[in-house]
This record gives C-alpha cells, sequence and structure tokens, in this order.
C-alpha cells in the first residue's frame, strides 16, 4: 500500500499544528519540509498556498512534490511529514527537485541506515 493512501494523509489542523511546533523543519530552494518521527507509518501531506499561482500551478506543485516524494519513500524513515511549495518549485527542474530533496533528508538525517 503506497504511503499517498487516504489513510495516510494528514487533514486535521490539530495534526499539523503538532507538527509545525514539535517537527523539525528545513527549507530548500523548492519547499519546505516538516517532518516528526513515527515508527508505525507514514503520514503526509502537500501543501501550496496561493501565493504560489493560480489552482493549476498550486496543483502542479503539488504533483511534482508527489511524484519525488514516492521515489524517496522505501529510503526514508517513517514519520510525519508536510511539503509546503514554495514559488521557485514552478521555475525548478526535476533534478533541481531532486537534489533539494536529497538536501533536505540529508540534513534532517532521514535516510534509513
Amino acid at each position: 500500500m503506497s504511503c499517498l493512501s487516504k489513510n495516510h494523509r494528514l487533514k486535521a489542523k490539530k495534526d499539523f499544528n503538532r507538527l509545525y511546533q514539535s517537527g523539525k523543519k528545513w527549507h530548500t530552494h523548492s519547499f519546505v519540509a516538516f517532518f516528526k518521527s513515527n515508527e508505525n507509518h507514514f503520514n503526509i501531506a502537500f501543501v501550496a498556498s496561493k501565493k504560489i499561482g493560480n489552482a493549476v500551478i498550486r496543483n502542479r506543485a503539488k504533483r511534482r512534490l508527489r511524484a519525488m516524494f514516492l521515489e524517496y519513500e522505501d529510503k526514508i524513515q517513517k514519520g510525519s511529514y508536510i511539503f509546503i511549495a514554495k514559488e521557485a518549485i514552478n521555475d525548478r527542474d526535476f533534478k533541481g527537485i531532486k537534489k533539494d530533496f536529497d538536501f533536505a533528508f540529508k540534513r534532517l538525517e532521514l535516510f534509513k541506515v
């Protein structure tokens, strides 16, 4: 089962606030990543605010984040994740976003050993 299925999505405001307050945080060119460890499973959210652009652009940004996350799903620790897209994600190519994911996951020490 994919970590992106309905029962693995973060939706409740209290879950977001808990992660914002007590989770680890890292900024990249393309996104801001929040993480809190959870041994059991993934909980995940992809966010793109109206600052990014219209609905088409916001959805594209979230699709790009989702696609890149799926490449790393088996390589990183389970836990709660929030990825907030920045406006720069629209100008970055796939390699640039991949580099940002590598950088964030290394800094947050999330790669499995």
